[in-house]
């Protein structure tokens, strides 16, 4: 298999970061250039039509794109150690964590820095600032919550280590590297213990 990525972008993180969790060797790494538009090349475009990474090339040739996707795809191959529940009300639960990060944390944190930094122009095109800003916001009422439901758990799905918390993690340090976003600054004391928890993961 062919793992297909940018090494700097959140979302092969994401996979990256869920491989190392689960221990699996023998997935060859290929770096897609994001700032020269290789992954807008008819070469990539072959396996990914909508242009995003990562995207899992399988050895019979079918690609898999959407981290959350490739993930359900190795949980399937190698099931332990389990990181989406091993019943399905437990699956259940995780996912609604895991969709919560993804689209309420990791969807307004990239919607902000999408278009406001300016590093990011050039890939984003147009960029509105003022919806940026807004996302921005957004992301605050988000962490907020999450500072508050930490308090009173180890992790964001309950009381183990799941995807839904490498979904959180790469979420916040997104956030650090290019919102210059820290929980603490913010007063949320919880969500950074959590955050400088999760940071001590080998796969992190």
């Amino acid at each position: 298999m062919k793992l297909y990525l940018s090494p700097r972008a959140p979302n092969p993180r994401r996979v990256t970061m869920f491989i190392a969790e689960k221990g699996i060797a023998g997935i060859e790494e290929v770096t897609v250039n994001l700032s020269a538009n290789e992954h807008k090349g008819a070469a990539y475009l072959e396996r990914n039509p909508l242009a995003g990474v990562p995207a899992l090339e399988l050895d019979d040739g079918r690609v898999l794109s959407e981290s959350r996707a490739i993930c359900t795809y190795l949980e399937g191959l190698h099931p332990e150690p389990n990181l989406m529940g091993s019943t399905f009300e437990e699956r259940a639960f995780i996912e609604m964590a895991d969709r919560r990060m993804e689209l309420s944390l990791f969807g307004t944190i990239a919607n902000c820095i999408r278009h406001t930094h300016p590093g990011l122009m050039a890939l984003e095109q147009p960029q509105f600032q003022d919806f940026g800003h807004s996302q921005g916001e957004k992301m605050l009422v988000v962490a907020r919550w999450l500072d508050q439901h930490l308090a009173d758990t180890d992790y964001v799905a309950g009381a183990r280590f799941t995807i839904a918390d490498i979904t959180a993690f790469c979420a916040l340090e997104f956030a650090r590297g290019l919102m210059k976003f820290n929980p603490g600054e913010q007063g949320l004391v919880h969500l950074q213990a959590y955050r400088d928890r999760i940071a001590q993961r080998p796969s992190a």
